[in-house]
């Protein structure tokens, strides 16, 4: 009676299948501030536009801002709703969440620039 190993197939379809899986926290959580992130940086006029009118409104903002308000809540939450962003934000988690297991560095402080004088 001969053994033999088990064939690596299964194995790479098991760690791909874990690379893909989610945990509460990374659904609820670390997503949706990348989509936060992102979707500012997309709805930065209307940001822009509102932050100005509040400045420029002072203690009345609430009242003086509701245009703006509204403008930046309608582009936010259009992102928000978008099943495609969603998968976007997503797949550039995973990516990121990837490089960090591969190497051990945040992608944020991979990215920082070293000092060049010590």
């Amino acid at each position: 009676m001969e053994t033999s190993s088990p064939s690596p197939q299964p194995e790479m379809e098991q760690n791909q299948a874990e690379d893909l899986h989610l945990r509460h926290v990374e659904k609820d959580v670390l997503i949706p501030k990348i989509m936060r992130e992102k979707a500012r940086e997309r709805c930065s006029d209307q940001v822009q536009d509102f932050t100005k009118c509040c400045k420029d409104s002072g203690f009345l903002m609430v009242v003086k801002c509701r245009k703006e308000n509204s403008a930046l809540k309608e582009c936010l939450t259009a992102h928000y709703q978008n099943p495609d962003f969603y998968e976007e934000c997503k797949m550039e988690y995973l990516k990121e969440r990837e490089e960090f297991r591969r190497t051990g560095i945040r992608s944020k402080n991979r990215l920082q620039k070293l000092p060049t004088s010590m």
